[in-house]
């Protein structure tokens, strides 16, 4: 159901309740008879049920203001462990495929291979396909690869395969079914700083053998 017309559903909802509700109050023998405890409780019944078809309503839509990322993956016949744990936020093009997903921090999750995330991700998504990929780099060989696109089969052969430019990378479907935990990546400036700390206290100890 479209926001729209969960919009219009609500409005109309509304109007009928209010108009009975009317209704029952403006009624003249209502008024001028015994029957006016009777007419409360039918408009106790009406606000009840009022109510419950609003909150009925307002779940429906917020469960579908709710889509991930991930979802929309399995969606379109792929994997949601494409991507790690941790996407922040995410914008989707249903007409054009084009997607961009965002992370905190640059990251790296550890699957066969062990695949970097930048914090920013973006691509093509149609059915079973990811092309125009940006933000994601294969290990090989303590090496890493930009991935430029990731396809699965139809039907399913339980591969999953890998664009990275010189040769197409195969994995196991399996491996992919759920997001893993991505690990925050070290800097170069990190890694100097710290390399530096252990060089100052060799030189204390008086080893100075970096």
């Amino acid at each position: 159901v479209s926001s729209c017309h969960q919009n219009v559903v609500f409005f109309f909802s509304s109007l009928l309740c209010l108009n009975l509700i009317s209704l029952i109050l403006t009624n003249k023998q209502i008024r001028e008879s015994n029957e006016w405890s009777n007419a409360m409780i039918r408009i106790l019944q009406i606000s009840i049920l009022c109510f419950f078809l609003v909150a009925g309503i307002s779940i429906s839509s917020s469960e579908e203001e709710e889509e991930t990322i991930y979802k929309i993956l399995q969606d379109n016949g792929l994997p949601s462990g494409i991507f790690p744990k941790g996407v922040t936020e995410f914008t989707f093009d249903g007409e054009t495929g084009r997607f961009s997903v965002y992370l905190n921090q640059s990251c790296d999750a550890k699957y066969e291979t062990e695949l970097r995330y930048d914090t920013n991700i973006t691509g093509t998504l149609s059915s079973a396909n990811v092309t125009d990929l940006s933000g994601i780099s294969a290990q090989d060989l303590f090496l890493w690869f930009p991935v430029k696109g990731i396809r699965v089969d139809v039907p399913s052969s339980g591969l999953i395969y890998f664009d990275v430019g010189v040769v197409r990378k195969q994995y196991s479907l399996s491996v992919f079914e759920t997001p893993r935990d991505c690990v925050a990546v070290r800097r170069e400036n990190e890694v100097e700083s710290s390399v530096l700390s252990l060089h100052r206290v060799d030189e204390t100890l008086g080893r100075n053998d970096i």
